[in-house]
């Protein structure tokens, strides 16, 4: 007699409590989406956790000093254009004899 969908389902969950297996979840932007994509296409890999699985791998095997680069994540730098360094100066120093006026 064939197994029912219940059965099959908890078969499938005993045997990956067994072996340690647990659930990752992803939440990505379209443009991390897009970008795991192509890597799947790159490689012929069709399965998202199976590609995931191996990058996560393949980065483990760089060890610290190759993994570390790759997972520092770009910082952007903002300068504070001139004129708007000028302004925030004038009305901070307004500020302060606004204060040491009232005291």
């Amino acid at each position: 007699m064939a197994k029912s969908n219940a059965e099959r389902s908890e078969k499938a969950a005993a045997k990956r409590k067994s072996r340690g297996e647990e659930e990752i979840r992803l939440h990505c932007l379209p443009g991390t989406r897009q970008a795991l994509a192509e890597l799947m296409t790159w490689s012929g890999i069709e399965e998202q956790g199976e590609a995931i699985t191996l990058m996560v791998h393949h980065l483990h095997d760089l060890g610290p000093g190759g993994a570390l680069p790759l997972l520092t994540p770009p910082r952007h730098k903002y300068e504070i254009p001139e004129n708007v360094s000028r302004k925030l100066k004038l009305a901070h120093d307004r500020e302060t004899l606004r204060i040491n006026h009232d005291e």
